[in-house]
């Protein structure tokens, strides 16, 4: 009898997509070795089927397929770095809505709770910008006061935030998605945040451990306890705390941490499956828990979500639309609605959102994420409101070098970084962040592949007073001298990525999802923010339809 533990149970349950079709295939017994899975008389090997692409919280299903990307309007002054051509995309998931104020500031709060105490300079790396609002000629004080933190502006899309702090932030989500999944699978325990906040004496003298009988030495006797001293009702005490290593290394919950080091259960968690000698092991990726994890999407993908190229009941997709929604109109040409505008932009010089008593798209600024008619996938806000990052380093010339399927520049292929420790055994390098530590070799670095813009290869982040020297990728022997202080320099590096949509700032062309423009990864700006994306895994999202 097929025999299936809690945790199989909950995968299927949550994630479970199993056609309804019957196949000759199966996850009972082998086809090409007549034995029996779930066989408790045999090595018990485990056959699961259909755990993926079940709809990962707030995120919208997008069903790939073949688009025209590109320009596709007559702007004649507009620049020409995104020619047409046919790509194919696969499926995937992008957010409903762009990440609001209260999705950060969530973030935030997590950031503080866990390293508050022991690096509070982590915490201030993750705050967005919010002087981005200041400008010499305007008076934005209010928002550089207000917009992130009051909750009137809660639901109004973040801003102020780099492209690496969105990456941060993805991976972030990505751990605490995957660490619920496996409490609510009974895999690992709820983390115990109080164990990270300074407590009496009498507290870390019993608390861990097993079975919570061990002092903090005896249970973790690698790491030792911080200490602050505090006034409490007037009497000065002296409260003790875990060090940052040991919340870093021992606390926090983090995938590939938890994939990949073969000692690693969190601080609070527990083991919960057993293989079929008996011995409990750990979930992994083959127990279909796990998202893959959210990401920002690639160029590609974000223009075939923003088009929302569905096909028609003859099979044919519209090509050529200029806006996400239906028709070629920045205004609603319905009866009910017409004339009203379809997004958050500028109309013209000093209009920002129509005039009192009939205002137009109601927002000077930023509106919030959920306001305006979704487009075809139910997406929100794909022009106008915010520009978004995606994943892409910007070329101007991308659109000659692409792969004809998942198209994307700005590849690099990292691995787990690895370091010996005191008994010379390899061991996995965890970051300040409680990550697994990444590295990459230079051949790793596609950044740059067949980039035909030579300038845009040299590396130019030197002190404006000396000239350097700039070696080329692919050639250890040719050297270049380069003046970093002509003006002439390229601006465009490894790290200027791609930004989309438009915002409540622009004028109607950059509405157009075929537009582009680029930022450095490190800077940030009040008209931009961002949506996550995440990539499915085995069929392509259904339709409805099946070829079975």
């Amino acid at each position: 009898m097929r025999k299936q533990t809690g945790i199989v149970l909950v995968s299927v349950a949550v994630l479970g997509l199993v056609s309804c079709s019957q196949r000759e295939l199966n996850t009972k017994v082998s086809n090409t070795t007549g034995w029996n899975y779930f066989d408790e008389k045999t090595t018990n090997f485990e056959a699961l089927e259909g755990l993926g692409n079940a709809n990962p919280v707030g995120m919208v299903p997008i069903q790939g397929g073949t688009f025209t990307i590109g320009e596709n309007d007559e702007f004649i002054t507009a620049p020409r770095n995104n020619a047409k051509r046919a790509l194919t995309v696969s499926s995937f998931f992008m957010d409903k809505y762009e990440v609001s104020n209260l999705n950060w500031r969530e973030y935030e709060h997590w950031m503080r709770v866990v390293f508050g105490n022991t690096a509070p300079e982590l915490v201030q790396a993750i705050l967005p910008d919010t002087t981005v609002w200041r400008e010499e000629m305007a008076y934005n004080e209010p928002y550089l006061d207000n917009y992130y933190r009051h909750p009137a502006f809660s639901f109004y899309p973040v801003v102020g935030v780099s492209w690496e702090q969105a990456m941060a932030y993805c991976q972030w989500r990505t751990d605490r998605v995957n660490e619920l999944a496996l409490i609510q699978a009974g895999a690992i325990e709820y983390p115990n945040f109080q164990d990270l906040q300074p407590q009496e004496e009498d507290y870390w003298s019993t608390n861990f451990g097993e079975n919570g009988d061990l002092s903090f030495e005896d249970a973790y006797p690698d790491y030792e306890l911080e200490e602050k001293d505090v006034i409490i009702d007037g009497e000065d005490r002296t409260l003790r705390y875990p060090n940052h290593a040991w919340v870093a290394d021992k606390f926090v919950f983090n995938t590939e941490k938890y994939l990949s080091v073969p000692d690693y259960i969190p601080a609070y968690g527990r083991k919960a499956k057993t293989d079929y000698t008996g011995v409990e092991r750990k979930v992994n990726r083959a127990d279909g828990i796990l998202v893959p994890g959210y990401r920002l999407p690639t160029e590609a993908e974000w223009e075939f979500a923003a088009f929302a190229p569905i096909a028609g009941e003859d099979g044919l997709t519209v090509e050529g639309k200029i806006y996400p929604w239906s028709g070629y109109h920045p205004r609603n040409l319905s009866k009910k609605q017409a004339g009203q505008l379809q997004a958050n932009f500028v109309r013209g010089r000093g209009d920002m959102m129509g005039v009192s008593g009939a205002l137009n798209d109601r927002y000077v600024i930023t509106a919030p994420v959920d306001e305006y008619a979704p487009n075809d996938f139910g997406l929100y806000n794909m022009a106008g409101n915010v520009n978004e990052w995606v994943l892409d380093v910007y070329r101007e010339t991308s659109y000659q070098e692409t792969s004809e399927y998942n198209s994307f520049r700005g590849n690099i292929y990292t691995r787990p970084k690895k370091t010996l420790n005191d008994e010379g055994i390899e061991v996995y390098v965890i970051d300040s962040l409680g990550r697994v530590a990444v590295e990459y070799a230079g051949a790793d670095d596609k950044r740059d592949w067949k980039d035909g813009d030579l300038p845009s290869r040299i590396d130019t982040d030197y002190p404006l007073d000396t000239t350097a020297l700039a070696m080329l990728d692919d050639d250890e022997d040719a050297v270049i001298r380069f003046d970093p202080t002509d003006i002439l320099a390229p601006k465009i590096t490894k790290q200027t990525r791609v930004y989309k949509g438009g915002s409540w700032r622009d004028r109607v062309y950059w509405l157009n999802p075929a537009s582009r423009r680029y930022m450095d990864q490190d800077k940030s700006s009040s008209t931009i923010g961002f949506r996550c994306a995440m990539s499915t895994v085995g069929n392509q999202i259904d339709n409805g339809s099946s070829l079975r």
